[in-house]
């Protein structure tokens, strides 16, 4: 007998233990939702807001295989892209860099590390492709072997591909080719003010991600012989300003490659949570999208049969392990359950796939059964602490299963 009460009980259990304010679901098989849930809050501070089954997450890098590789996929087909074309071909930026493919990208074995505070580096959008090429590419040996690096810089860089090639703004081009043909109405870059409060809150400010950018600099001088410490102005715990000086060895800076970046200090809320993106106007092709479990099951299931925006060509570059031999078993977008240790838990097959986002979402899909399982928490509200998301998602997972199963 099926019953998703055992599943929204858990993840009630979650919520009281702390893991996350709340939670929502959706369970299907052959593209029919068999079971549906929301549960907690979608924020709790400064005012508790329960989460219903229309509330609106931030997906975070669930963006990547949902939009990103979804448009990429598309126009691969219809020939407007060729996946193993140079990246050089569509990013003048990287016309001299010619052994990065796009599906390098696709598979997160371009080489490129896995982050980069791109918003210390310029403070124009249009730059950040030179700003990747410059920083990060011009010291790695052509030929290099290639080991998976799940980097959001890959993706990066494809939303730029997609909008060189296409003239459109990512966000545009997904409604248009994506969104609207789908029927979604609650799936969008940059969601409206009018619907802030019907979105899930995510961080009080960018505690994490200064930690993180800290880091960075920090590595960064070092390499170049400098080791004084990074400045920052800080206000009660929470940076209001990171300052980066890239100085030779000297000590002299330049005052041409110092920047500054006003770091978020009120609750994120209604906008993106990921640092780069928002830097980026919020549309990114590593994050930015917002969606609802009911509708992101509907994108996901885009990558199994039936689907009405891929064809069957298509599909099999989504379960084949097109990284054979590297320690992560990724295709195009995704992450094999095959790869040991991964959020898919036992549960599911080897030939499973599936993605997580930062902010506490994920998606797995098991393409024999055509089974989706969507999971949506904002496991950042209203900090981030220390918890075993990994462990949360194959529970999930394996309740999923036992209960379209009868188990």
């Amino acid at each position: 007998m099926r019953n998703p009460e055992i599943i929204s009980s858990y993840l009630q259990s979650e919520i009281t233990r702390g893991s996350f304010p709340g939670a929502q679901y959706v369970i299907g098989e052959d593209q029919e939702i068999i079971a549906e849930g929301a549960i907690g809050c979608a924020l709790v501070e400064p005012e508790r807001v329960p989460v219903t089954i229309e509330t609106i997450y931030d997906m975070a890098s669930l963006t990547k295989p949902l939009v990103t590789a979804l448009s990429v996929i598309r126009l691969a087909y219809r020939g407007i892209l060729d996946l193993k074309a140079p990246l050089g071909a569509y990013l003048r930026e990287f016309e001299d860099k010619r052994e990065i493919t796009l599906l390098q990208l696709l598979t997160h074995t371009s080489g490129l590390p896995n982050w980069l505070p791109l918003y210390l580096e310029t403070q124009d959008r249009a730059e950040v492709p030179a700003v990747i090429a410059r920083i990060l590419l011009d010291s790695r040996p052509a030929g290099a072997a290639r080991e998976v690096i799940y980097s959001d810089l890959n993706y990066i860089l494809l939303g730029f591909v997609l909008e060189r090639v296409t003239g459109e703004r990512l966000d545009k081009f997904a409604k248009r080719e994506i969104f609207d043909p789908l029927g979604l109405r609650r799936t969008m870059f940059n969601p409206p003010s009018e619907l802030r409060h019907e979105i899930a809150a995510t961080e009080h400010g960018q505690t994490f991600e200064l930690a993180n950018a800290v880091a960075d600099v920090t590595a960064r001088r070092r390499l170049m012989g400098v080791d004084t410490p990074v400045r920052f102005a800080a206000d009660d715990h929470d940076a209001s300003m990171l300052e980066l000086f890239i100085t030779g060895p000297s000590g002299v800076s330049s005052s041409a490659s110092s920047s500054r970046y006003h770091w978020r200090k009120n609750l994120i809320w209604g906008e993106v949570h990921d640092g780069n993106a928002h830097f980026m106007g919020g549309i990114a092709g590593h994050a930015g999208l917002f969606s609802t479990a009911r509708e992101a099951f509907r994108l996901a299931n885009q990558y199994l049969p039936g689907s009405e925006l891929l064809n069957i060509e298509s599909l099999d570059m989504v379960t084949k392990n097109l990284t054979p031999g590297c320690s992560t078993s990724r295709s195009i977008a995704w992450i094999l359950a095959q790869t040991p240790d991964c959020s898919a838990g036992p549960a599911l097959p080897p030939t499973a796939f599936g993605h997580n986002g930062f902010t506490g979402t994920s998606i797995w899909m098991d393409p024999h059964t055509r089974r989706v399982f969507v999971l949506l928490t904002n496991r950042v509200h209203p900090r981030l602490d220390a918890i075993d998301m990994k462990g949360i998602r194959q529970r999930f997972n394996k309740l999923a299963v036992e209960m379209l199963s009868g188990l």
